[in-house]
């Protein structure tokens, strides 16, 4: 079978799908990969690195029309209309935006896989695409924002004096907002941190940092079964709301993650906590694509708001294209392994595996006349089984009557006997 590594056509996008560590694997897989021309060169690898890997460079149509397609973000209408009838698609899909994708991917005939949709389990954490990227998301943006910032992270004792250790607050302590975390504490920042999760608390403070949350009973069960922050009540936010903003007018670094698969980025810092910073101060706003944890904060931007340095970047894991690349990539070959069947030299779509279940897209459904012909059925079933049992039962009780009536007839004859007498 072949594999197409299309080069992806988002302007902010510079990862590839495939390195070539990864390449040499799916070819000992059995596989003939073919990679579009300089469709690796943003994340500095080139054709002849992919060449020497036993990969093909091909054109955008040929690796389109590839058995499976490796994708790093959704493909264009274009793109999909490139794909063959009976293709496989792996890819980020944006599952729960309303771009149009499941339709566009059934009227193709192409089955494709949504890798944000890998469910969180043990088995799966090799091909958990959403951490391998986000951990790199909360390193940059540490990185951006030391870059934005006019003063140093670390306290610095010189004879010119004592330059303090900037403060640095981050907001959402799941997989970015840790290492975002760590990264600022290796940086010499003061961190605190702040999430509604209560097994954050924990994380945070293993990393050195300071725990801030108004921890009541809704804090306590503030966590979905997947790992997920669930959306709070007003009057938490509320309580929180207050509780950041008198911590936020203290902090020289900002760094919000806080996103809920589905649904629009929760506002976390207001206009008028960004007008309580300090001058020079920096945020960076990593749910921007989702509208922003800071309704200030503008896509693909930098801007300056009440003093304050608002850093928007879009995807920001791009802008570390190379080592990206390799996660993806990794995260893409194991999630492929776990459906190859080697033997039969093909996908093996197996339902009753939750990764495979839980990651198709779109979802396979069945038609309304087998869903009317499987309810007849089982209709008709119930009411066999019904008449069956009423029929047993009636066959018991009558038995059990004859039985009951047995002694009694008996008696009655003994009784005129001894009457007789």
């Amino acid at each position: 079978m072949k594999i197409g590594i299309p080069k992806e056509t988002r302007p902010d996008e510079a990862r590839v799908a495939a390195v070539p560590e990864t390449i040499k694997k799916l070819i000992a897989m059995g596989f003939d990969v073919m990679v579009e021309k300089g469709a690796g060169e943003a994340a500095s690898i080139s054709d002849d690195a992919m060449t020497g890997a036993g990969a093909s460079v091909v054109s955008t149509a040929d690796a389109f029309a590839a058995d499976i397609v490796f994708k790093v973000r959704p493909p264009s209408a274009d793109e999909v209309k490139k794909m063959a009838k009976g293709a496989t698609l792996i890819s980020l899909m944006e599952p729960y935006s309303d771009n149009g994708m499941a339709d566009l991917l059934t009227k193709q005939g192409v089955q494709g896989f949504a890798l944000e949709m890998v469910p969180r389990i043990t088995r799966a954490q090799s091909m958990d695409v959403l951490s391998s990227q986000s951990n790199l998301a909360g390193y940059r943006a540490v990185l951006e924002a030391s870059a934005v910032y006019g003063r140093a992270f670390p306290m610095m004792m010189t004879a010119a004096g004592t330059v303090p250790p900037a403060k640095a607050l981050v907001m959402g302590a799941g997989v970015a907002g840790l290492q975002a975390i760590a990264t600022a504490r290796r940086l010499g920042a003061v961190v605190s941190a702040t999430d509604v999760r209560p097994a954050a608390k924990e994380q945070v403070e293993s990393l050195g940092g300071k725990f801030v949350a108004v921890e009541d009973d809704e804090f306590k069960a503030a966590e979905t079964s997947g790992g997920y922050a669930k959306e709070m009540s007003a009057a938490y936010q509320a309580k929180q709301a207050q509780l950041i903003a008198d911590t936020i007018a203290n902090q020289d670094i900002v760094i919000t993650t806080a996103l809920i698969p589905g649904r629009a980025a929760p506002v976390l810092v207001t206009e008028d906590m960004v007008k309580s910073m300090k001058d020079g101060a920096v945020i960076v706003d990593l749910a921007v694509e989702q509208g922003g944890n800071c309704p200030l904060s503008e896509a693909g931007k930098v801007v300056t708001k009440h003093g304050v340095h608002i850093i928007g970047y879009t995807n920001i894991q791009a802008r570390l294209p190379e080592v990206a690349s390799s996660l993806y990539a990794k995260n893409l070959l194991n999630f492929i392994t776990n459906m190859w069947d080697a033997d039969a030299g093909k996908l093996k779509l197996d339902l009753e595996d939750e990764i495979i279940a839980e990651s198709l897209f779109p979802k396979k459904t069945k038609p309304a006349a087998a869903k009317s012909a499987k309810k007849s059925t089982t209709t008709s079933a119930k009411k066999v089984a019904k008449k069956a049992a009423k029929k047993v039962a009636k066959k018991a009780t009558k038995k059990a009557a004859k039985k009951a009536a047995k002694p009694q007839a008996k008696s009655q004859a003994k009784l005129k006997t001894a009457g007789g007498a």
